[in-house]
């Protein structure tokens, strides 16, 4: 059954046809049942008409607004010819019902206005004598109602068509949103890991380098040394592998720890022990704390941690090897300084010009990013005197 309601569905000129053929042998019927040797015969446009009205039927969705000036000029030779009222003039009222629902506007506005004309125009050509006047006066009022009918019935359905399309829409809008939104979180949670990593790698690689260069140096004519620096390259490498296994953990939520929890996100108490690190690998850096130290957002302490990280690695890569730095940590009353100086020979100009994409990295980027994550602002480039500097002020309340 299914499969035939589909097959109508997608074949409506065929059910238009078998209702026109239904309304033709309903009038052929009637005319020949009406037949009476005592009366004149009807006109003989009465046939020709009658099919011309079906045929409105048969293709009313295919050309409803064609179909419908068909019908009102069969009217109008019906009422010149004076071919009497018959059966096929239902067909006036399909047409109607069907511009009023999928035909242009103006068709459906003449179609509630033919229709309406039809009565009157009825009882004016074929009056009965045989009733007063304001009972012909009520029977078209009566007349009237049917097409009126017709064109309501199919203005409804035309609105609620424009509604469930309206919905549609709408619904469809809604999932574009979705899905972009879904995309933009993803490609931010992206970045926000290739963050993370760069930091990560960045820094602890560029540490176990340093040490491995200078172990190498060493290593048979101070061979404490050189066995110094294998310590703090395992050392680094054990810092850096948990880091990573942090990172791993926030991307498997939701999963089991096999091997306990995992170490905490860094901030601003661990600066001393990140600055040691460097000092060791051999970069001087001297770090000064301003104003009184208290508990600050994670998102806070984990960006100016990573600022540190982040300006004293681009010291060791771009700084040269008599490079010295400097870093002033500053409480204030609604947030937090941070200010790292080095007298090297500084970074490209590049680097800093086009925001920090120096084709190996994207260091002053990921700085940017996060300083305006937690809604504050950053200062990166060189200083007048030599040297690079990065001048950052992270607010307690992120901006609106």
């Amino acid at each position: 059954m299914q499969r035939v309601y589909d097959f109508l569905r997608r074949h409506p000129t065929w059910v238009d046809s078998f209702w026109a053929v239904f309304l033709l042998g309903v009038a052929c019927v009637s005319l020949v049942a009406v037949f009476d040797p005592l009366r004149p015969d009807p006109p003989l446009a009465t046939w020709p008409l009658a099919v011309l009205l079906c045929a409105t039927v048969a293709l009313r969705r295919r050309m409803p607004e064609r179909v419908l000036l068909v019908a009102v000029g069969a009217g109008c030779l019906q009422l010149a010819l004076d071919v009497p009222q018959m059966p096929a003039d239902f067909a006036l009222l399909v047409m109607i019902y069907t511009n009023a629902a999928d035909g242009a506007r103006w068709a459906s506005r003449l179609g509630l206005i033919g229709g309406l004309c039809a009565a009157p125009l009825s009882q004016l050509r074929w009056p009965d004598y045989n009733t007063t006047a304001s009972e012909r006066a009520l029977s078209t009022m009566f007349l009237m109602v049917p097409f009126a009918l017709a064109w309501v019935l199919g203005d409804s359905v035309r609105t609620r068509r424009a509604y469930l399309a309206q919905l549609e829409e709408r619904a469809a809008r809604l999932e574009r949103e979705r899905e972009a939104q879904a995309k933009v979180a993803v490609a931010a949670e992206r970045a926000r890991i290739a963050r993370e990593l760069h930091d990560v790698v960045a820094h602890n690689v560029s540490v176990m380098v340093v040490q491995a260069d200078g172990g190498a140096y060493v290593m048979e004519a101070a061979p404490d040394q050189a066995r110094k620096a294998l310590e703090t390259i395992s050392a680094t490498g054990r810092q850096a592998l948990a880091e990573m296994r942090r990172l791993l953990g926030v991307l498997r939520t939701g999963e089991q720890q096999e091997s306990g929890e995992y170490v905490p996100q860094p901030d601003v108490d661990q600066l001393d022990e990140l600055i040691e690190q460097v000092r060791v690998s051999g970069l001087p850096v001297d770090f000064k704390v301003e104003g009184t130290p208290r508990p600050l957002p994670s998102g806070v302490e984990l960006t100016a941690y990573r600022i540190v990280q982040e300006a004293l690695t681009n010291t060791r890569k771009h700084g040269g090897p008599d490079a010295g730095a400097s870093v002033r940590l500053v409480y204030f009353d609604d947030g937090l300084g941070l200010l790292v100086e080095d007298d090297g020979k500084g970074a490209a100009h590049e680097t800093y010009e086009d925001g920090g994409a120096d084709g190996q990295g994207h260091g002053l980027i990921g700085m940017r990013e996060r300083v305006g994550m937690v809604g504050g602002t950053l200062d990166a480039g060189p200083r007048p005197g030599g040297g690079f500097r990065i001048s950052a002020l992270l607010p307690l309340k992120a901006a609106p």
